[in-house]
């Protein structure tokens, strides 16, 4: 079976929405403010966009609002997102936990990580049917670590259950996690070290200890 490149479905999306001479609107799911960075450099010209930040995998609290207060401190520095809202989902950290319930010592990338893209990705669709958005998607493809295959998979799905059409996209493709980290550092933005969920932090704080210790 071949492999989708959806970074090249993002360019074909473009193409007609140039072709057409349009600008629809997108809501677009963020993680945090580096990885929307690069993401809103690249397509926010094309789209009357949105930011919707609903992760209640996060914690704890303050890390929530940290990231959060990034994301609102990068839409006053980065050109061309003049008039892009952040719209804060409500943060319900019993709805990640209920999908991770057995599943806690599964390393980060995993069964837990699939359901929790979809947690994610879900509310966003919803929030889109319900508000008229043309698009939906996420900025969470852009990060290395996070499945792209899983994450359009799932926009696609729910694309169909919602009735409103997911912008697939790879945002790692054209160096976009490195074209992250360098506008990071442009904007002095805050990078978090681990994904936000507490055993993703745990298995950090494990790999940094056993580093520590020369294993």
């Amino acid at each position: 079976m071949n492999k989708v490149n959806y970074d090249t479905l993002l360019e074909d999306t473009i193409s007609k929405i140039k072709a057409a001479n349009t600008r629809p609107s997108l809501l677009l799911h963020a993680c945090c403010a580096p990885c929307s960075s690069a993401v809103l450099e690249r397509i926010a010209k094309y789209f009357k966009i949105d930011i919707f930040y609903y992760n209640p995998n996060i914690t704890p609290k303050r890390e929530v609002d940290k990231r959060i207060e990034e994301v609102e401190k990068l839409l006053k520095l980065e050109p061309g997102t003049e008039g892009i809202r952040l719209i804060p989902g409500k943060y319900d950290p019993e709805s990640f936990e209920a999908i991770a319930k057995g599943r806690e010592m599964i390393p980060e990338g995993g069964e837990r990580c699939y359901d929790c893209y979809e947690l994610r990705l879900r509310e966003t669709a919803v929030y889109a049917k319900e508000h008229n958005y043309d698009y939906f998607s996420t900025t969470l493809s852009i990060s290395p670590y996070k499945r792209s295959q899983w994450l359009n998979e799932i926009g696609g799905k729910l694309a169909e259950e919602f009735d409103v059409p997911y912008l697939y996209s790879d945002f790692k493709k054209k160096n976009g996690y490195r074209r992250s980290i360098e506008l990071s550092e442009e904007y002095g933005l805050y990078r978090q070290n681990y994904c936000g969920c507490k055993y993703s932090l745990a298995e950090r704080e494990r790999k940094i200890k056993e580093k520590g210790d020369g294993n």
